[in-house]
């Protein structure tokens, strides 16, 4: 047994901490955004680049953090990207001027590129068996509600202002539990992966390809350009990526290394549930982007009372999230069906609810039931991934995960966000603002409960190869 084993409680901390620094930077950043431009000032540019920065190194990137991670080995490469983004944090946190900042945040994006892919693959090589389960229950957790983490923790360190520090300590308070990370997942993951690695030269074309087609898709979405811009960078990303997955698929029939192991599609179970998973949480986002600003520009709310009316969706995020591992597998298996539809409702209900005031009661209960159906869509499903790919593939299907649920959020954020943005610019107040978003939420996430079934539904495996053909070859017509 490996002292990985020995030590399951140990290594998943520093997995899910390191996960969760990742994840919540996303939005402390954006919470802190006010205070950074009383502060540094600088151009409307490089202060959207200062939020944009990070998000879009990190979506190109995370695919070749997955390729290293599987060739220089999980363990080495996390506690790279750990170091890598303790000391970018550090130097967003000292940065002097808001260019500085901008290149900090593009470090901390890459590094954590480097650390967020080898959590999934680690948790799936290295906890035993019996415990696998509510391990990636708690990944789920916090990949899933890191950005609301974020966005709680950023509002209340800003509103403290500790030692007159600001939006700097949003930043600086990684920097201890960086340190203290790396000190533990030294001992912890240590030992050599249990998967062989894999030395073969890194797929610099089809890193290219990807670096074009995400930044084609994702810099005019996190850039807030035209809508006709954002539709033309969605169809041309969308068909960059196409071209990404042949490539890489006959790189691999071809036996020469792949940049991303599409192998991992071919099984019936995956390219569904991957899809419900976005859905999901790009429906996710975009909710929580529009009740943060309803929260605080109509109904008047504090950027801290904003996120604190959020903490009961958390709570049941988490609830049920670690009660979902104890269930028997036909109740699990209804789970990531009924999960959505029952978030579609909650979301249109919080949307008549709160059109002209939050009630906190009902508003809680409310928000309560939606988190733990965000739960019941989302964390069953991902273990169901997990537990269908082999364990050389893990590293792979962290990025698929990884990278899929962050081009939904963005995409969730522009459209839904969108459209509540363009209703309160004409002017509209009450239902009429509140009921037209959450419709259009509810209506993708019923979408999501449909690809669910099919992710759900046993799959019939080929008894040679154990994947059939025919799931990557869609993607290669």
């Amino acid at each position: 047994m490996t002292a990985s084993h020995r030590r399951p409680a140990a290594l998943l901390v520093v997995l899910l901490t390191g996960q969760a620094m990742a994840s919540m930077d996303t939005s402390i950043a954006a919470v802190a955004a006010p205070a950074i431009r009383a502060d540094l000032g600088g151009p409307a540019a490089v202060q959207q680049l200062v939020l944009a920065g990070y998000t879009l190194t990190f979506a190109v990137l995370v695919v070749v953090g997955a390729r290293l991670g599987a060739r220089h080995g999980g363990p080495r490469v996390f506690l790279l990207g750990l170091a890598g983004f303790t000391l970018a944090s550090a130097a967003c946190g000292l940065a002097p001027t808001p260019v500085a900042l901008v290149f900090a945040r593009v470090a901390q994006g890459a590094a954590g590129a480097l650390m967020v892919p080898q959590v999934l693959a680690l948790i799936r090589s290295a906890v035993p068996d019996r415990t696998r389960a509510r391990a990636i229950g708690a990944y789920s957790m916090v990949l899933a509600l890191g950005v609301a983490a974020g966005q709680i923790l950023g509002g209340l360190l800003v509103t403290l202002d500790l030692g007159g520090l600001t939006w700097r300590l949003a930043f600086l308070v990684n920097v201890p539990v960086g340190v203290v990370l790396h000190l533990v997942g030294r001992r912890v993951l240590a030992d050599p992966p249990a998967v062989p690695l894999r030395r073969e030269p890194l797929d610099l074309p089809g890193a290219g390809l990807l670096a074009a087609a995400m930044l084609t898709l994702v810099l005019p979405l996190v850039l807030d350009a035209a809508t006709w811009i954002r539709v033309v960078a969605v169809a041309t990303g969308a068909v960059g990526l196409r071209l990404f997955l042949r490539y890489e698929h006959r790189r691999a029939r071809r036996d020469r290394a792949p940049l991303l192991d599409v192998t991992v599609l071919r099984h019936p179970v995956v390219p569904a549930g991957l899809l419900a998973c976005c859905v999901v949480m790009g429906c996710y986002a975009g909710f929580l982007f529009v009740f943060t600003l309803r929260a605080q520009d109509v109904l008047g709310l504090s950027a801290l009372a904003a996120g604190s009316a959020f903490l009961p969706y958390a709570t049941g995020f988490a609830l049920c999230g670690l009660a979902v591992a104890r269930l028997p597998g036909p109740v699990r298996a209804v789970l990531p069906v009924a999960g959505p539809s029952v978030l579609a409702a909650v979301v249109v209900a919080v949307a008549g609810l709160s059109a002209r005031g939050w009630p906190w009661a009902a508003g809680s209960v409310l928000l309560l039931l939606g988190g733990a159906a965000h739960a019941a869509a989302f964390s069953p499903l991902v273990t169901r991934l997990a537990d269908v790919v082999p364990a050389s593939a893990a590293a792979a299907l962290s990025a698929f995960v990884s990278t899929g649920t962050l081009l939904a959020a963005v995409l969730g954020v522009t459209v839904v966000g969108g459209l509540h943005l363009g209703l309160t610019a004409a002017g509209a107040a009450g239902s009429a603002l509140a009921l037209p978003p959450a419709l259009a939420t509810a209506a993708l996430l019923l979408a999501g409960a449909f690809a669910a079934r099919r992710a759900v539904r046993p799959a019939v495996v080929a008894p040679d190869t154990g994947i059939p053909d025919r799931i990557v070859d869609q993607f290669n017509c």
